[in-house]
């Protein structure tokens, strides 16, 4: 069986193609083939089993439709944390190798979305265990919570670009990364 993260991830549309989420380009073929989903668009990746062979889909729609009530909430994670603020380094705009506690976990701070950050090794090394006063640091912007519809989306990398026509009918048009950040922060404010 084929590692589900090696092969890709494929766009989830709800019944109205309204987008609801990524899922793995596996779970998208499960879907397909116990008849709970349509295949919109295939990848470019084909499976190959014992007897015969599957184009995996890159976006795929639900046969019913979901109504979502909820409000997600986006995992914490590394990966998200270097989406919201861009790759870079929220002190010097380098590129983010690291995550920082804005206020250090040994002075009360907590590993929540408003105080974690992404930043340079350098930037992490420097401020070490001091408070960002204490160094005459400022932060701007101000870390955030990540909400909105799209950061079901986001929060897995880059979207394929085979999604831009699915997402752009409901205001996702970004053309490169930094795009993406501008619109998760405008969603936000």
């Amino acid at each position: 069986m084929v590692n589900a993260p090696s092969i890709g991830r494929a766009l989830v549309l709800n019944a109205s193609y309204e987008p609801l989420g990524a899922a793995s380009a596996r779970r998208a073929l499960i879907l397909v083939l116990n008849h709970r989903a349509t295949v919109v668009e295939e990848s470019d990746t084909e499976l190959h089993h014992q007897s015969g062979s599957f184009i995996l889909p890159a976006v795929i729609r639900l046969h019913r439709f979901v109504n979502v009530r909820f409000r997600r909430t986006v995992p914490l994670s590394r990966r998200a944390i270097f989406i919201r603020d861009g790759g870079r380094c929220v002190y010097c705009k380098k590129p983010a190798t690291t995550i920082d506690h804005v206020i250090p976990r040994s002075k009360g701070g907590k590993h929540v979305w408003e105080n974690v950050v992404s930043a340079c090794h350098d930037c992490n090394h420097l401020k070490d265990n001091f408070n960002l006063g204490e160094l005459g640091w400022r932060l701007d912007p101000k870390p955030f919570e990540p909400r909105g519809h799209f950061w079901s989306i986001l929060g897995h990398g880059k979207p394929d670009p085979r999604w831009e026509p699915y997402l752009s009918n409901f205001g996702f048009t970004p053309q490169n990364p930094n795009e993406i950040v501008k619109l998760i922060k405008a969603a936000n404010s």
